[in-house]
Parts: structure tokens; sequence; C-alpha cells
């Protein structure tokens, strides 16, 4: 795969990933390689799969609702897919999701704080 960069458009609600900013909307835009976006569809499809877990879980009622491991591993997966969408998004993308507070620490690419 190539280290040529492309624009995508994320549309975090459907974990949709489009390189038309037109066709669809979109929250945030990014410059990303063909790796990179392998990598934020897995975390896409994978909070995907815990949210079918968790409706299942929702509808049995023997299992206590504090047993939240599904809930756990959807928020580490959503600090993923933002972490990511901070670190190659354009400016707006960034103070966006800075203005979320979602992020635990504001991530830098020269490994300070």
């Amino acid at each position: 795969m190539s280290e040529m960069k492309n624009t995508y458009y994320i549309y975090v609600a459907n974990g949709q990933i489009s390189r038309d900013g037109e066709s669809s909307p979109w929250n945030f835009k990014i410059e990303a390689t063909d790796e990179e976006i392998i990598k934020l569809r897995e975390y896409f499809n994978q909070n995907a799969d815990t949210e079918i877990e968790n409706f299942f879980r929702a509808h049995v009622p023997y299992i206590q609702y504090h047993y939240d491991r599904e809930n756990d591993e959807y928020d580490k997966t959503i600090q993923k897919i933002y972490g990511m969408i901070y670190e190659l998004g354009d400016d707006e993308a960034k103070n966006h999701i800075e203005s979320m507070g979602i992020l635990q620490e504001k991530p830098t690419t020269d490994g300070l704080l």
C-alpha cells in the first residue's frame, strides 16, 4: 500500500468514511494513508460489533446493568477513533475535538504534554 495521503470525510455517528465531501454529511476532514484508513475502519467496525452486544445485553434481564465491559470497550475505541481523527485532521477537526474534551489529554506530535 502507498504512503500517499488522500482527503477523507468522516461521519462519526454511523462510522462513514468517504472520499466525497459533497454526497453525504460529515463531521471531520482528514488526510490519511491507505493504512491509516484501514485502521480507522477497524475501530469503527469494533464499535459496531460492541453496539450489537450492548443491544442484546440490554434485552437480557438476568445480566446486571453494571456489568459494563462492553461499554468500557466502546469508550476505549471511541477514544482511539477521535485520537486518530485529531492526529490526521485539519485545524477545524483538531479544534472541534479539543472543544469536546473527549480525549484524556491533548495529543501532541512532539511527545510533550
